[in-house]
């Protein structure tokens, strides 16, 4: 008798599951065909794997999705975005509604094509280029394990779960992140594989003979091999991974695209454009849904929302926990990352510092001595660099580096892996509780460049230390010269490049950058020394406008000379050589064109003045006419640099007091 009881139990659960798992199907089948644009084919083949983590495994709150302490849930494979917003919508997400599914991909939709960070309650990252995910996963599960190295289990103990594709492991970027994240032994970190077998132009096996587990395992991960379709394998390889997390986990879940429509399953046809009514129609039957568009059960419904009370209670156990620790204001502190008054109250210090001992200095020394600063007033700022700690001068005095499972520390040596290092910092900047920067050469910025703009696009407060910033770096040559790269970052929207030109103009640009708490930063720094311009005492940090007249000659301007960083100091070189000659040229610096661009126009107009100028850098014309005019003109470079001492090379390509002088004597 009880064995039939049990049998029906067992039954009944079977069948509400696969009416979950339909519901999840069909919502994402109805919305692509109703946008008449989208992805239906994976929500569709991971709709099982994703029914299980959620009903049985993740902890996550809807009613408070900001909840410190949640799971993680990050669909790295952002095409499928319909499986996010189903789930969202079946376990109460306030924000998504079924009349949000029913304008998936329309303008104002939470339902956005791909999943935006800030635009829909949940989403813990944006995703959509293929890899992003799970890179940023590995800095959410660094974030994770760093935390609870400070404040223990009772208040940070949290799995990052990544749902991922086969287009996501074939990006570079996912070789970068996985290796980083078996080197530290991040354990809290699954990954479950949507592995299909399909690409758009067909199977996978056109492209690629990767033995991925195999991958994985080599870089030092667990790996599970199930049947994404078997409920009882999904569970209990994520229950081993929970019980087992001595490292990250990957667990295959082999699935069928399109799963459940008639033709289509199985093949490319599913992958990325509606199934057409008659297909829609056929899977419908197919699964046994026979429910309208959009029409969920409230039975199923009903499971559905049980799967986000259940998080509630997890939320309330662990804010009593929280209220009763010793350590809960500093932990809720961190949290709130506040390091603007702290970090800008020690800048403001070494400035005057700076000012009364006029140090000769690369930038990059100067921001390794701003860091110092930073660093000893503000324990939520960690530091990184992607293999170049002593050329970027990015590691300060007391910062113990993170290593495997020894998290405690605060400088991460992220290895020959730009662009790994880049989305980690990412995911520890999304975490919360940490403010992140990393360090490489300018030129290598390229690299990283995917992870950047997310970093722009997302709004987040993460510093980019890029050092080698000309054809002053010298030696080394065009391979490693940024001619071009200065220009590329300024087109970047939501990105503040600067380029200080001194000491004090460093100094000032670590200020502005850790007070924009939702624009990330570069600061493009010299490697070889620049004497100190800025040697008065100012009120004002003069930075943050922008760009400022550095040199104003009485009696009215001939000329005016703008320049950003190493060159400054050129054009106050031709400055004085014009004022011998009777020439009076006013000198601005421009360390950071979008802050400049920002200003007024009152502000903007008086700085530039409307004498002739001439824009003076190291670096392409590419962006100068908009500050020049159409009678401006331009000292810089025309192409690629070479490889010399850096003094021939600004003799060589014409970039001196003496050319900067001849240029701006025709224009006055």
């Amino acid at each position: 008798m009880n064995e039939t009881i049990q049998s029906l139990s067992d039954s009944a659960d079977a069948v509400l599951f696969r009416d979950m798992s339909n519901a999840v199907r069909a919502l994402a089948m109805d919305a692509v065909e109703k946008a008449r644009s989208g992805h239906p084919g994976m929500p569709m083949g991971m709709a099982d794997v994703a029914t299980v983590l959620f009903s049985r495994f993740i902890n996550i709150d809807p009613a408070d999705p900001a909840w410190p302490d949640r799971d993680r849930f990050i669909l790295s494979a952002g095409h499928g975005s319909m499986l996010q917003y189903a789930l969202h919508h079946l376990v109460g997400y306030a924000d998504m509604g079924i009349e949000e599914l029913q304008s998936f991909r329309q303008l104002g939709s939470r339902a956005a094509g791909h999943p935006e960070y800030g635009h829909a309650l949940g989403v813990e990252t944006t995703t959509g280029p293929l890899g992003q995910g799970l890179a940023t996963a590995v800095g959410l599960a660094l974030a994770e394990r760093m935390l609870n190295a400070r404040y223990g289990d009772a208040l940070v103990d949290h799995f990052t779960y990544v749902i991922a594709g086969d287009g996501c492991l074939q990006e570079g970027l996912s070789h970068e992140a996985i290796d980083l994240a078996g080197h530290l032994a991040l354990g809290k970190l699954i990954v479950l594989w949507d592995r299909n077998g399909i690409s758009i132009d067909g199977g996978t096996n056109l492209s690629t003979s990767m033995d991925q587990r195999r991958r994985f395992e080599a870089a030092g991960w667990n790996v599970a091999h199930v049947d994404g379709h078997d409920r009882s394998q999904v569970g209990a390889a994520i229950a081993l991974a929970r019980t087992q997390p001595d490292r990250p986990w990957l667990i295959a879940c082999d699935t069928t695209i399109g799963y459940g429509a008639p033709t289509r399953a199985g093949t490319a046809k599913a992958h990325g454009e509606p199934l057409g009514a008659g297909e829609i129609a056929g899977a419908r039957a197919a699964l046994g849904w026979r429910h309208d568009p959009f029409v969920i059960p409230d039975t199923i419904r009903e499971a559905w929302r049980e799967v986000g009370r259940r998080g509630a209670a997890a939320n309330a156990r662990w804010r009593a926990r929280l209220a009763g620790s010793p350590r809960g204001d500093a932990f809720s502190e961190q949290l709130r990352g506040g390091a603007e008054a702290a970090a800008g109250a020690a800048l403001d210090a070494l400035i005057a510092r700076f000012v009364d001992e006029k140090p000769r200095l690369a930038t990059r020394k100067a921001s390794e001595t701003a860091l110092a600063a930073i660093n000893a007033a503000c324990p939520v700022i960690v530091g990184g660099s992607a293999d170049l700690t002593h050329s970027n001068l990015t590691l300060t005095e007391g910062m113990a580096p993170i290593g495997p499972r020894n998290y405690a520390g605060r400088y991460i040596h992220y290895g020959i892996r730009e662009h790994a290092m880049a989305a980690a910092m990412n995911g520890l900047a999304l975490h919360g509780g940490f403010i992140p920067y990393g360090g490489t050469f300018l030129v290598f910025s390229d690299y990283a460049r995917g992870a950047i703009r997310l970093s722009a696009l997302m709004g987040l407060r993460v510093i980019y230390v890029l050092t080698h910033d000309s054809i002053g770096l010298g030696e080394d040559g065009p391979t490693h010269q940024p001619v071009e790269t200065l220009a590329s970052l300024r087109a970047l929207p939501n990105l503040l490049v600067m380029r200080p030109a001194d000491a004090v103009e460093t100094a000032e640009c670590w200020q502005i950058a850790l007070a924009h708490l939702r624009t990330p930063s570069v600061l493009a720094l010299t490697r070889q020394a620049v004497p100190a311009l800025r040697t008065r005492s100012a009120t004002e940090n003069r930075s943050a406008r922008g760009a400022y007249v550095l040199l104003e000659p009485p009696g009215g301007r001939h000329v005016t000379l703008l320049a950003t960083g190493s060159e400054v100091e050129i054009a106050l070189g031709a400055a004085e050589l014009l004022a011998a000659e009777g020439l009076r040229a006013a000198v601005v610096s421009m360390p950071c064109w979008a802050l400049f661009e920002a200003q007024p126009e009152t502000y903007r107009s008086g700085v530039l003045g409307s004498a002739p100028r001439v824009g003076v850098e190291a670096a392409l014309r590419f962006g100068w006419d908009r500050w020049i005019g159409e009678k401006g003109a331009f000292v810089g470079m025309n192409g690629f640099g070479a490889s010399a001492p850096a003094g021939d090379l600004y003799r060589h390509f014409g970039i001196t007091p003496q050319a900067v002088a001849a240029t701006a004597r025709a224009l006055a």
